[in-house]
């Protein structure tokens, strides 16, 4: 940016007197005293204003290079030369040489850039002169130096965490920053950015500002170009910029020029620091405010000062003569030439003093007062109650005497320091003006939206605040409502992300090689929701709760299990009742023709026996249906493996009486000894004891309880009997399996016996079918889930029951009911070969 500096000295009021100057030789004047009012006591003003072209300049063609010839610009050498002046009579420029008591600088007010107020302290901290700079919040070379340093400016990492939290209220987690390279720009990008990125923002670009220099405009310009391509590409629609007022310059320009040279401008929602004063045009006739529109720019805490307006509303070319920067931007705003130059300037219209400074558009000049101006007249009034603290002091030590004038006249700078340190009053608007700890102004920001209206005219909305004294996350308030975005968002709030939202039911994933904020979504797994948009992760339901079909939310868990009032288990009851019922009419049968040959041949008390089991069994069922309670899970296995051990038991033994019966066909067989009550009984009985030692260990140990499974099913707690010890359960299960298997073995063996109604047969297909169902129980049981593997279980012990009573007694009821004929003693007596 290409500025023009001006020395300004302004006359403190609070101290006056009448003092004959001393003598010196006297120099040449040097031209930098623009502005001048003499005193006992000065404050000297090193101020550094933005210029502009001094010919007319519009981008609607590539600029010759020799127009950046004829900028006036100011250097570094030159502030270190204002600087040595301060310290110098007026007009009588001896370095390190006052020749007069009148006339003395006390401090000095330095901005708005950082550039001005290092250079000024480069000569001044030499002398430890108070500094009072604005506009820029400067890097202080070590504790010396800092300690004369007084900013106007609020602490910048409030700034900083002020653009954070602006970036987090509207999740705009995908950005790019623009930035000055200088010692500033460095602490930004160094210090804070971190922190962004623990915060979740990250950026498609960082880069520095193009050289704000014009030795070599056409390497610039490439330059600009690549910068604008950069910008203009970016995804981001919420970038920031961080600079200083001679950036603002350079960034209007770099977008105008690349316009020009086909680069297709997007507007954005441009996030500027407070250093930045988009306001300042050095073209008045640029065209590109409404390229501005809807941007949030950070100020230094600002009000209107009452009669300012007023004040600018009354100046004229008469007064714009009192000095000289003032009498150039009347001349070139206003377009016309003062009387002294009209010879330089034929047919140039002459200043009347009618023009009028409130006729210009404020992209021209603006009216209502800026931060910077307002931080001016603060430094100002510091510095007067600085002094006036100093007079205080000396008051109440030596009374208002003639001594205690001397002594504030005779103030060296270092003296001023403590008082400047202390300083804190209310300004003429109410507003507390104070330093910190670090000499930064104790105060917050403004956040500013720019509105742009189709003349080129703009307005400066005031439209939330960096409050200093709450915590940082609720530092930020802001009027979203108020706030004007710019037009291509159609006045909805932008959105500034790499990608789209992640929707409900979904979760990010990164993408390899780019940005933590750049992501893909996948769906949420099976059991687990997101119930925001661009969650990290899925979360799972709790355990009681599933995941709806679309796995934004969790729903209530019903209470599962097998009940009699569902199509299964009704099924399931009515079968085991048919089968219980059939079972007593067998009963009935067997128990009516007891003493027919049929009956007594069978084992008549065996037969009753194992018509029990198999009745007990069907019935054991209704255990395993209803809400399981602890005593239904307490006998629902052992009272099925024992009742189905006495049944397996008395097939067993009858297998047994059959093959002994064939054995003892001779009256002196040994084997007749072993017939008879006494073994099946003893068969039975070891048996089930056996079985029923196994089952007391087990509810002795490990029983079975309630117990509520959340994982079996999605929707559905089921409500299931645990069986305690899975090594008890197949334990039982394993002995009937072994029971099963002798019996089959023993019946298969003496299935060709010779005999007209030989059971074996019937006792080796009901235990084939036995031992079918229990091997297919095993593997289905353990594949199934839920109630599903009750159901299981029942139909296993249904079906295995049914198989015996069918197999075994459905032939000798066929021949009591139907065939009672063959219900002879002489027909079973009949052998055949």
């Amino acid at each position: 940016m290409v500025v023009l500096e001006v020395l300004v000295l302004v006359l403190l009021p609070q101290a006056v007197c009448q003092l004959a100057p001393l003598r010196c030789i006297s120099s040449d004047p040097l031209p930098l005293h623009q502005k001048y009012q003499s005193g006992d006591l000065l404050v000297g003003g090193i101020l550094s204003q933005t210029f502009y072209f001094l010919s007319e300049t519009k981008f609607e063609e590539r600029p010759s290079p020799k127009l950046f010839f004829d900028l006036v610009y100011f250097r570094s050498g030159t502030i270190l030369l204002a600087s040595l002046e301060l310290l110098s009579t007026k007009d009588q420029f001896f370095p390190n040489y006052k020749c007069d008591a009148r006339n003395k600088v006390i401090a000095v007010i330095g901005g708005p850039n950082s550039d001005v107020g290092m250079n000024m302290a480069t000569i001044l901290s030499l002398y430890k002169m108070p500094q009072l700079t604005y506009g820029s919040a400067l890097i202080k070379d070590g504790d010396i130096q800092g300690e004369y340093f007084y900013q106007l400016f609020p602490d910048v990492a409030l700034q900083y965490e002020g653009i954070l939290q602006l970036l987090l209220h509207f999740r705009w987690m995908w950005t790019g920053l623009l930035y000055l390279d200088d010692d500033n720009g460095d602490r930004f990008v160094q210090n804070f950015i971190p922190k962004f990125y623990e915060s979740g923002i990250c950026f498609d670009f960082i880069k520095t500002f193009p050289p704000s220099t014009f030795t070599d405009i056409s390497i610039h310009m490439e330059k600009w170009i690549e910068m604008s391509k950069v910008l203009m590409s970016s995804t981001a629609n919420a970038l920031i910029v961080a600079g200083e007022i001679q950036t603002t310059t350079i960034f209007r320009m770099m977008l105008q020029y690349s316009q020009v040279e086909g680069v297709s401008l997007k507007t954005k929602v441009w996030i500027m620091t407070a250093q930045m004063d988009l306001a300042t045009f050095i073209f008045p006739d640029m065209s590109d405010t409404d390229f501005f529109h809807g941007s949030l720019l950070f100020a230094t805490h600002s009000k209107e000062l009452q009669g300012f307006r007023t004040f600018l509303q009354t100046r004229n070319s008469a007064l714009a003569n009192e000095d000289g920067f003032s009498r150039v931007f009347w001349k070139h705003t206003f377009d016309c030439s003062f009387p002294a130059s009209k010879v330089d300037n034929m047919g140039s219209k002459i200043c009347t003093g009618e023009e009028k400074l409130e006729t210009l558009p404020s992209s021209v000049f603006e009216l209502s007062l800026t931060s910077q101006s307002y931080s001016i007249y603060n430094a100002v009034y510091v510095v007067a109650h600085a002094l006036h603290g100093i007079y205080l002091s000396i008051s109440k030590q030596r009374g208002k005497t003639e001594e205690g004038r001397w002594n504030i006249l005779n103030l060296q700078p270092w003296q001023f320091h403590p008082f400047l340190r202390r300083v804190s009053f209310n300004n003429s608007v109410g507003e507390k003006v104070s330093f910190d700890e670090n000499g930064s102004l104790a105060a917050g920001y403004d956040i500013i939206n720019w509105v742009a209206f189709p003349n080129q005219s703009f307005l400066k909305v005031r439209v939330g605040k960096i409050d200093p004294q709450v915590p940082p996350e609720k530092m930020l308030t802001i009027r979203e409502d108020a706030i004007a975005w710019p037009w291509r968002f159609n006045q909805a709030r932008p959105l500034s992300q790499c990608n789209d939202n992640c929707a409900l039911g979904s979760s990010k994933a990164k993408k390899e090689g780019k940005p933590f904020c750049c992501f893909d979504c996948q769906p949420c797994p099976e059991g687990k929701i997101s119930n925001h948009t661009d969650m990290d992760d899925c979360t799972p339901c709790p355990q009681d709760q599933y995941a709806n079909e679309g796995q934004d939310a969790c729903l209530p868990k019903g209470i599962s299990f097998l009940s009699y009032e569902e199509p299964l288990g009704i099924s399931l009851a009515i079968l085991a009742l048919f089968f219980s019922f059939l079972t007593i009419l067998v009963l009935g049968i067997f128990m009516k023709h007891q003493d027919t040959p049929i009956v007594k041949a069978n084992n008549r008390n065996l037969t009753y026996t194992l018509l029990v089991s198999l009745l007990l069994s069907f019935l054991c069922a209704f255990l395993f249906i209803g809400e399981p309670q602890k005593i239904s899970c307490f006998l629902q296995q052992t009272a099925f493996g024992v009742i189905f051990s006495v049944a397996v038991s008395c097939m067993l033994a009858k297998t047994i009486i059959v093959v002994l019966s064939f054995m003892t066909t001779k009256p002196s067989s040994r084997m007749r000894t072993w017939l008879g009550n006494r073994l099946t009984a003893s068969i039975v009985l070891s048996c089930s004891f056996i079985q029923a030692i196994i089952c007391t260990a087990w509810l002795a140990t490990f029983p079975p309880f309630p117990y509520f499974d959340m994982y079996s099913e999605t929707e559905n707690v089921v409500l299931e009997c645990n069986e305690g010890s899975t090594v008890m359960f197949y334990s039982v299960l394993t002995f009937m399996g072994i029971l099963a298997f002798v019996s089959f073995t023993v019946a298969f063996l003496a299935r060709r016996l010779p005999d007209s109604f030989n059971e074996a047969k019937f006792i080796t297909f009901s235990m084939f079918l036995f031992c079918n169902v229990w091997l297919c129980f095993v593997p289905t049981y353990l594949s199934t889930k839920g109630k599903y593997k009750v159901a299981v279980e029942i139909f296993s012990i249904l079906a295995s029951a049914a198989g015996v009573l069918i197999c075994i007694f459905s032939p000798k009821c066929y021949i009591i009911v139907m065939r009672p004929e063959l219900n002879k003693r002489g027909k079973l007596m009949r052998k055949t070969y």
